[in-house]
């Protein structure tokens, strides 16, 4: 399964938690009027990865974020799950029909 990071500018990952956190105080920052530029710069993130996270995560908080995160690795691991099963139908489809 892959592991999500957001990359900083050092190409340093940072997991979930911390990232989580970063993103919705990055995005309230610059709700609250500061300029897009300059809470990128503090953060030390560039501003392609703030309108990413806008776009994607604009107007939640931590714990919706934390819920959207689980969501999609749940459905992450139940399409895995739908592509083995699919796989173990089609073989036995394929021995079901070579009879001996």
């Amino acid at each position: 399964m892959r592991e999500h990071h957001v990359r900083l500018r050092e190409g340093v990952g940072v997991q979930l938690p911390c990232a989580t956190r970063q993103i919705v105080r990055v995005l309230a920052e610059a709700e609250a009027g500061m300029m897009v530029r300059d809470v990128c710069r503090k953060h030390n993130v560039s501003e392609q990865s703030f309108y990413r996270w806008k776009a994607k995560y604009g107007g939640m908080d931590v714990s919706e974020v934390k819920r959207l995160k689980e969501l999609e690795r749940e459905n992450s691991e139940l399409k895995h799950i739908v592509a083995e099963l699919t796989l173990d139908n089609r073989m036995l489809k394929d021995i079901n029909q070579k009879k001996w």
